[in-house]
């Protein structure tokens, strides 16, 4: 399916264009979704084809991946389903190294025939490269793992469930929010499947099925006397999970400071639309914040975004190396910065890891798309920048003897390459809850869920937005603001981070829509905290700037 296909049939405006549609998709019956089109055996004899094709026609290196990629969208907006689309892109890619240097091929003829045809044409094109190539590829060792798989560990497969089923939720949802005020509701439930087969010349097989989902819906009040109109955002997260995400556990409830209710590995969407509705009337009410200096509370669903922006993207080595630019600009924290082995990335209470096993996490993965089995690694340890993100070709660049497994790739026509793991601020050690923390705020604002942001070329200067913004007074919550936005940079900004609630308030967020490269690619990925202090930030009014 082609994206401005999709766009004409979502009938979601403008947010439609964020979601990732591969060139390749085709629009499928739904019941496709769950069959088998091809067995592992049959696989291993398919791949065996590219690795032996690219030994003999002079490759030092191949691997392939034979992807078959699935995506439902469910869009609802107030009492009606105004789109079900159900897409299934299948082929292989094919990557090899040929005189030192790269080639890549892809194809969805996924016949022995088409597997060594696009094997050869890699060859050919990794020795037409090798003529401008400068110095040859060099990879760091990787283990040869032989026949493995891995699943994400779903419950519940969301894919299975009735197409009615997942529709009368959406719209019990809006119908709750608009009976609590809400002028419009869109409401949208994206589902993901992921079946990938990876095998290398080092002697892997790897298959692996993994499964995100993403409920999202914007409440709209319009308060007809003044003309006023204020969205809220629903609290959900996108996770590496199942249906049963949607569950709506009472155990996984969040009673948060300012009265509202938040979630954590499972979410309700018809309660979080009715308080939606609520939230967006208060919004319309509440008081303009004054410009100044304030402590701020960021509470997890929010800090996610800024963790995204001013530590996942500028510590990606290739951005550090001038490598990639794309999207996100290049970073400030270059490798000469990490050398001196005491930069200061932010204060001692900043620990920020990255990591592709978190359960839940859309990043979770057991082998990446390079064949390397993932793990965790810091980052910044203690407030200083130790380490980047790096794969096979990459990792001699900073001494390291293995790649850190973050290579991806979006789909089986797309090559790989260096993509964020999820990256996560640590918990704090001592216990403290985000009520404790508020309780020793004199002037501050406590701000939930992320909003509209804006960071320079180097991810250094910033603001952040967000959605319900409380203001703090000696300690308590005195009441809802609005036009809130906080400015500062990256180092100064993690530098003023004063306190991090304990473990029991660590919460995992993210994103389906991670940008990066040329021509562009899309990646999930998640980031998670506990709710965190962060002093004397600047904080502006949004409706008074011109």
């Amino acid at each position: 399916m082609k994206r401005r296909d999709f766009i004409q049939l979502a009938g979601m405006g403008a947010g439609a264009m964020m979601l990732p549609i591969s060139p390749f998709a085709k629009n499928v019956d739904p019941a496709r979704l769950l069959d088998q089109v091809i067995d592992v055996k049959q696989k291993k004899q398919l791949a065996d084809v590219a690795l032996n094709t690219a030994k003999s026609n002079g490759a030092t290196y191949a691997d392939i991946r034979i992807g078959r990629y699935l995506n439902q969208f469910i869009v609802t907006r107030e009492n009606k389903v105004q789109n079900v689309v159900n897409t299934e892109s299948f082929g292989c890619g094919v990557r090899v190294i040929a005189n030192g240097t790269w080639g890549f091929a892809s194809t969805n003829d996924v016949t022995k025939e088409g597997i060594d045809k696009a094997t050869k044409k890699a060859v050919e094109i990794a020795k037409a490269n090798a003529k401008v190539q400068k110095e040859p590829v060099k990879l760091v060792p990787v283990q040869g793992y032989g026949d493995q798989t891995y699943k994400t560990p779903i419950v519940k497969n969301a894919f299975e469930v009735p197409i009615g089923d997942k529709a009368d939720l959406l719209l019990k949802a809006n119908a709750k929010a608009m009976e609590k005020g809400a002028s419009f509701i869109n409401n949208i439930l994206f589902l993901v499947n992921e079946q990938k087969y990876f095998a290398s010349t080092e002697g892997s097989y790897i298959d692996q099925d993994v499964h995100r989902t993403w409920p999202f819906f914007t409440v709209t009040v319009v308060d007809k006397t003044s003309g006023q109109f204020k969205q809220r955002a629903s609290f959900s997260a996108p996770v590496g999970m199942g249906y049963e995400y949607l569950d709506g556990n009472p155990k996984d409830k969040i009673q948060a400071p300012g009265d509202i209710i938040l979630y954590n590995n499972s979410y309700d969407v018809v309660e979080d639309a009715a308080m939606a509705a609520e939230q967006a009337k208060q919004i319309i009410a509440a008081k303009s914040v004054e410009p100044g200096k304030y402590d701020l509370v960021l509470e997890p669903s929010h800090l996610w975004l800024t963790i995204h922006e001013s530590v996942g993207h500028p510590l990606e080595l290739d951005r550090v190396l001038g490598y990639e630019a794309n999207f996100a600009g290049t970073s400030f924290a270059t490798l000469d910065k990490w050398k001196t082995k005491n930069f200061n990335y932010g204060s001692k209470q900043v620990t920020l890891f990255a990591d592709k096993i978190q359960p839940g996490s859309l990043g979770a993965v057991g082998y990446d798309d390079e064949g390397v089995k993932t793990k965790r690694w810091d980052l910044v340890k203690d407030g200083i920048l130790v380490n980047y993100q790096a794969i096979r070709d990459q990792a001699h660049i900073i001494g390291e003897k293995e790649s850190h497994g973050c290579c991806y790739a979006d789909d089986w026509g797309s090559v790989q390459f260096q993509r964020m793991p999820n990256v996560s601020l640590a918990p704090g050690k001592e216990q403290l809850t985000p009520q404790q923390m508020i309780s020793n705020v004199e002037k501050g604002v406590y701000i939930v869920k992320d909003g509209s942001y804006s960071i320079d070329q180097q991810r250094y200067n910033f603001q952040f937005g967000g959605v319900l913004f409380f203001e703090i007074k000696n300690g308590k919550i005195a009441g809802m603001l609005k036009d809130v936005a906080y400015q500062s940079n990256t180092q100064e900004f993690w530098n003023s981070c004063v306190q991090v609630c304990d473990e029991r308030d660590f919460r995992l967020n993210g994103s389906f829509f991670d940008g990066k490269g040329q021509p562009s690619q899309s990646s999930a990925v998640s980031h998670g905290s506990s709710t965190a202090r962060f002093n004397g930030v600047n904080v502006i009014n949004t409706a008074r700037t011109i």
